[in-house]
C-alpha cells in the first residue's frame, strides 16, 4: 500500500495578513477536494492561527519569537544571530520529513514593502536549499516578484528561485523579474493569484438601493528603498485618503473602512477620528471571505492592499486601485481596469474623486466586463492545479526538472 503523500505548506501564514491566509486558504480548498489522500501541515508565522482556522499541524517559523522585532540591546542581537543557525537545523529537519512543500501564493520574491534580508528572504533560501539537499520538491505556486536594489536580499531571493522545483507566477511581471534577475523563466508559467479560486459570495444588495463605497486602507510608509522619506510618504498616504473619505461623506455616501493586515488598524483609528461622522464605519474582517462578502455589497470600492483589491474583482465590483507597486496595476489590467488606477505615493483627493465618479458612472460596463474576466481566471486556475498535481503526484515525463544551479 502507497503512503499517502506528505505536503507542507511554508510562509508568513496565520500573522495578521489576509491575503496569505487567503492563498493557503485556497490551496488547501484544493488538496481536501482533488487530494484528499494528502498529509498537510505547515512551517509559518501563526502556527497557533493557523493550526485552530484550518485544522493543520503548524510549527513556528523562527526559533526567535522576537525575529520581526528591532534589536537594539546585545542580548537581542545574540538571540537573533543564534536564531539565524538554529533555523537552519529546524528547516532543514522539518523539509526532510516531506515529499513535497509548496508555498501557496504571496510575493515571496518581492521587497515592494520594508524588508530585511535576514528575515523571510533568508528564511525561503534556507527551504529552498533545504529541499535541494534532502531530494524533497519545493513548489512555489503562483508568487509574487518584482525587482529588488538590496544587493544581500536580491540574492537570497535568486538562489531561492534558482533551487526550487516549481515555480509559477501570479502576473507576467513577476516572471520578467526573475528573468532580470538571472533566473531561468522558460518553462515557467503565469496564472491569476491563487485567492481567486476561492468562493464568490453573492452580491447580496439591496435591489435599487445604494450601497457603501468601500475604502481599503495600508498603513502605507513607501516600499523597501523609502526607508528615508517612509513617514513623509505615509502623511501623504493618510492625508490623501482622510481628505477623499471626508468628500464621500459631504456627498452623503455611507464608507465602510477595510484592511489587509492588522497592522492596518492605525490608520482606520485615524481616519474613524477625523472624519468623525456616523456614515464612516469599519468592517471587522478576520479572513478574505469576509472581506469579499464586504465588496460584494458595496456599489464601488477604492482601495491600496493587493487582496483587497483581488475581493473586490473576483466579486464582480466596480474597483479603483490606490497603486502602491506594479503588481496592482498589473492585476487591474489583467481584470480590464487598466485607467482606474492612482498613486499611493501622491494621493490627490480631488483627481480621485474624480476617478471615482468615473467608475461610478460606467458601473454597469465594468461589471460586464468583470464577469467575463473572471471567467477566465478560473480556466486558468484549472491549469494552474492541474499543473500541481504533477508536482504532488509525479509520472514520468511531468515532473518539472530543477533549474540548473548557475553563478550568481
Amino acid at each position: 500500500m502507497t503512503a499517502a503523500p506528505r505536503v507542507g505548506v511554508f510562509g508568513l501564514l496565520g500573522s495578521g495578513n489576509l491575503g496569505n491566509d487567503g492563498s493557503l486558504e485556497a490551496l488547501l480548498g484544493h488538496l481536501r477536494t482533488a487530494h484528499p489522500q494528502v498529509v498537510v501541515d505547515a512551517l509559518c508565522g501563526g502556527p497557533e492561527v493557523v493550526t485552530t482556522r484550518y485544522g493543520i499541524p503548524a510549527t513556528r517559523l523562527h526559533w526567535n519569537r522576537g525575529e520581526y522585532r528591532t534589536a537594539s540591546r546585545a542580548g537581542a542581537i545574540a538571540a537573533k544571530g543564534v536564531g539565524k543557525l538554529v533555523d537552519a537545523f529546524r528547516t532543514a529537519a522539518w523539509v526532510r520529513r516531506h515529499d513535497v512543500v509548496i508555498v501557496p501564493g504571496m510575493g515571496v520574491l518581492e521587497a515592494t514593502l520594508p524588508l530585511r534580508p535576514w528575515g523571510f528572504p533568508y528564511a525561503l533560501f534556507l527551504l529552498c536549499a533545504s529541499g535541494r539537499l534532502s531530494g524533497t520538491r519545493v513548489a512555489l505556486v503562483g508568487v509574487g516578484a518584482a525587482p529588488i536594489g538590496n544587493r544581500p536580499t536580491r540574492a537570497l531571493v535568486r538562489w531561492s528561485a534558482r533551487l526550487a522545483t516549481y515555480r509559477s507566477f501570479r502576473d507576467s511581471l513577476s516572471r520578467d523579474a526573475m528573468r532580470d534577475m538571472g533566473v531561468d523563466t522558460r518553462r515557467d508559467k503565469v496564472y491569476p493569484d491563487l485567492a481567486f479560486a476561492l468562493p464568490t459570495p453573492p452580491r447580496n444588495a439591496a435591489p435599487g438601493a445604494q450601497g457603501p463605497v468601500c475604502v481599503g486602507v495600508m498603513d502605507f510608509h513607501g516600499g523597501n528603498d523609502d526607508r528615508a522619506r517612509a513617514e513623509e510618504i505615509h502623511r501623504r498616504y493618510l492625508d490623501g485618503t482622510t481628505r477623499f473619505v471626508r468628500a464621500l461623506v459631504e456627498d452623503g455616501r455611507q464608507v465602510r473602512l477595510l484592511t489587509g493586515d492588522a497592522c492596518d488598524a492605525p490608520v482606520v483609528t485615524a481616519i474613524l477620528d477625523a472624519v468623525d461622522s456616523p456614515l464612516v464605519t469599519a468592517a471587522d474582517a478576520a479572513s478574505l471571505a469576509d472581506l469579499m462578502k464586504e465588496t460584494a455589497a458595496a456599489d464601488t470600492v477604492v482601495a491600496t492592499r493587493y487582496h483587497n483589491l483581488i475581493c473586490a474583482l473576483k466579486v464582480g465590483t466596480p474597483t479603483l486601485a490606490l497603486s502602491y507597486a506594479a503588481k496592482s496595476e498589473a492585476l487591474m489590467d489583467r481584470m480590464g481596469l487598466a485607467a482606474y488606477c492612482h498613486p499611493a505615493r501622491e494621493v490627490d483627493a480631488e483627481r480621485l474623486l474624480e476617478q471615482f465618479r468615473e467608475v461610478e458612472k460606467r458601473s454597469a460596463r465594468l461589471r460586464r466586463t468583470l464577469a467575463e474576466r473572471n471567467l477566465v481566471a478560473d480556466r486558468e486556475l484549472q491549469d494552474q492545479f492541474a499543473d500541481l498535481t504533477d508536482v504532488l503526484v509525479p509520472t514520468s515525463g511531468t515532473t518539472p526538472a530543477h533549474a540548473p544551479l548557475e553563478t550568481p
